[in-house]
């Protein structure tokens, strides 16, 4: 994408951007975020960061390379990163995801269910879990 986008930037009213400007609203919190390594989700992660909280990032396994790029992003600068490769659309995934970030951040303040399919069904009862 040119130009790259700057996660840790917001937009101006000119079209530019501005780096954010924390004040530690999320000090010491812990925050479960799936679909964190690229676009809506990495920017949450890391600007959850720059506000003071820890992260858990899920990711399906085929986006290890973006999943390493946010948690570098959020290590390099702020604070700590997980990340945990699975595939959300098995329930016994989900629980095992929870237990990992439970036993990794210390508990969990904060969900972000960022991850993300489109499926097309004519009623939203058509949608299985």
């Amino acid at each position: 994408m040119n130009p790259a986008p700057k996660p840790d930037h917001l937009p101006t009213s000119d079209g530019g951007s501005q780096l954010y400007k924390s004040a530690g609203k999320l000090n010491g919190r812990k925050a479960l975020i799936t679909g964190g390594d690229s676009g809506v989700g990495r920017s949450i992660a890391v600007l959850f960061a720059m506000e003071g909280a820890n992260s858990f990032i899920a990711y399906l396994p085929q986006e290890e390379r973006g999943a390493q790029q946010a948690k570098k992003l959020v290590e390099e600068k702020y604070y700590k990163c997980y990340l945990h490769s699975t595939d959300l659309k098995d329930r016994r995934n989900c629980k095992k995801l929870v237990e990992n970030a439970l036993k990794q951040l210390g508990g969990v303040d904060i969900l972000i269910n960022n991850a993300a399919t489109q499926l097309i069904v004519e009623d939203i009862k058509d949608l299985e879990e």
